[in-house]
Parts: C-alpha cells; structure tokens; sequence
C-alpha cells in the first residue's frame, strides 16, 4: 500500500479532530435516533466492562489514543499512562481530558520502543494497519511489553452500510473535504487466528453490532 494513503489518514485525522466526538457521541450525521443511541451505549459498556476486568495496571501504553476516551478509562487503572498519536490536534483534546497521562505525538510506524511496559491498549486502530505491516505492527507491540506484558484492543465490526473496499474507505469531514484512508474489518475469528500465528495467545470477541475486543499475551 502506498506510503500516500497512510500520509492522508494521518492528515485525516488532524483535520477530524475537532469533529471526531460527533461519532463518539453519535451526534449530528452519526445520530441514527435515541434506539440506535441506546444499543451503541449498551455496547460501549459492555467493552468497558471487559476492559474494567482485565484491569490494566501498571505502566499503560495506549496506541493512537485519539481524543482521549479511552485514555480516560485506562487512567483509572494505569500507575503510569504513556499515549502515541500522530496527531497533535487530537494530543490537545486528550490532555484535556488526562493530564495525568504522558502524550508523546509520532507516527506509530516509524515509531521504536525506549521501553516496556505491562499493558499496550490499542482501540479503533489495528483497522487502519495496512495487511502487510500487521506483522511489523505486532512485532512493535512485542518489543513494547514486558516479559509478562498484555495486550487488550477494540475495534470496529463491519457496518452494514459500509463502503470500505479492498482495506480502504473514503471519509469526509462536516466541510466536505475528502480523505481516503485505510479500513480493514475483521470477523473476531479470523482475527484471533491472525494473530495467532504470529506466536500470541489471543482471544477476540464481539458484541451484537458495533464492536470487537481483544486481549493477547506472547505464548
């Protein structure tokens, strides 16, 4: 895949920052009416319930944290809180909402480790990992962990309206401009298969509709 598209998406998401909630929140354009709203809610509490068990202690590394949702669940956990992020728009937000937490804005893909840690979390990101760096991606979370390290993700389930086509979709901002990026969606089993043949440990869930999560350890 071109190196284009993953310059875009990084561009798209800057640009989307100050928008990106609406679709957290299922306001304006996401906002499908109050029977939808109540489903994604329920679902967003089911993930955060598996995330509350699995509890995430200690140094916390978060990938692409994005406006800091998220962010703000591990903190409640985490002793120490590091997040990466491309975008330092979105960096703002989050710090806003997680002072407490360490922000350090570098594309993931061209980002090495400079320490372990004893969670990575990832959410709504292994989805926009081209095919071919899923196995340098994995391979960064391995040299980020600890020998005893976890790993625990979240990610979307296909949409029944989706328009994503060969692990790329077209998105558009409130202003009409355009940006296409990377969107690959898994079935849970086919993830959990993928990942482990690449040596982890890995189970993969999903709810009714929105989502899929993860937890991995190396075997």
């Amino acid at each position: 895949m071109s190196d284009d598209v993953l310059r875009e998406q990084i561009d798209y998401y800057r640009a989307r920052a100050p928008e990106y909630d609406e679709w957290w929140q299922r306001e304006r354009s996401f906002d499908l009416g109050p029977e939808q709203k109540a489903t994604w809610d329920e679902e967003v509490a089911e993930v955060a319930r598996a995330l509350d068990d699995f509890s995430p202690g200690g140094r916390v590394l978060e990938f692409a944290s994005g406006t800091g949702w998220w962010t703000q669940r591990l903190a409640r956990h985490a002793s120490e809180l590091t997040c990466l992020d491309a975008s330092e728009e979105t960096i703002e937000i989050a710090r806003e909402r997680v002072p407490q937490a360490r922000f350090v804005q570098r594309d993931i893909f061209d980002w090495e480790p400079d320490d372990t840690y004893d969670v990575v979390f990832f959410s709504f990101w292994l989805s926009h990992v081209p095919d071919e760096r899923f196995e340098v991606f994995w391979s960064t979370v391995h040299q980020a962990l600890d020998d005893d390290g976890r790993v625990f993700f979240i990610d979307n389930l296909r949409p029944v309206d989706t328009k994503a086509r060969d692990g790329r979709t077209v998105r558009t901002l409130n202003d009409g401009r355009e940006f296409e990026i990377v969107k690959i969606y898994y079935e849970p089993d086919d993830l959990e298969a993928k990942i482990r043949a690449l040596g982890w440990d890995a189970a993969v869930s999903k709810t009714q509709t929105h989502f899929l999560h993860g937890t991995a350890r190396r075997c």
